[in-house]
């Protein structure tokens, strides 16, 4: 399946391919919310190796401000009833940019004229990404 192949910025197949299985089950249950709720252009970057901060950040698109928060929401329920919460959330109520921290990983849900905007993806471009369709 091709949500299983990383690509680099190239599009060419990757040696060192991070694959959906490498995620810890926390962030595989949320790509699956995220999916859930029909976000766009998912992405997983992998930071362990740049990063104290966290060791991953899963990025997806919402199609508006209310699809953005919807993502977001679902996001938050579906791992709470997992029993895992947030440690922080920013930026629920304008649907413009959703931060959810999960220490251990960090979900960004954008609208699309903020994340091309900030391009968050570009900043870390050397780390290895799941592109997920």
């Amino acid at each position: 399946m091709p949500d299983e192949a990383r690509r680099d910025r190239d599009g060419a197949d990757d040696e060192k391919a991070l694959a959906l299985s490498d995620l810890p089950p926390q962030l595989s249950g949320a790509v699956e919310a995220v999916r859930d709720r029909k976000g766009r252009d998912l992405m997983v970057l992998d930071l362990r190796e740049l990063s104290s901060a966290t060791d991953f950040f899963l990025i997806a698109t919402g199609t508006s401000d209310v699809h953005v928060r919807a993502v977001a929401d679902h996001v938050i329920e579906e791992l709470k009833r997992a029993g895992v919460r947030p440690n922080h959330v920013e930026g629920l109520r304008g649907g413009r940019w959703v931060l959810i921290d999960y220490i251990d990983f960090v979900v960004h849900v954008f609208h699309p004229t903020a994340r091309e905007f900030y391009q968050l993806e570009q900043l870390w471009g050397d780390v290895e990404r799941l592109e997920l369709e």
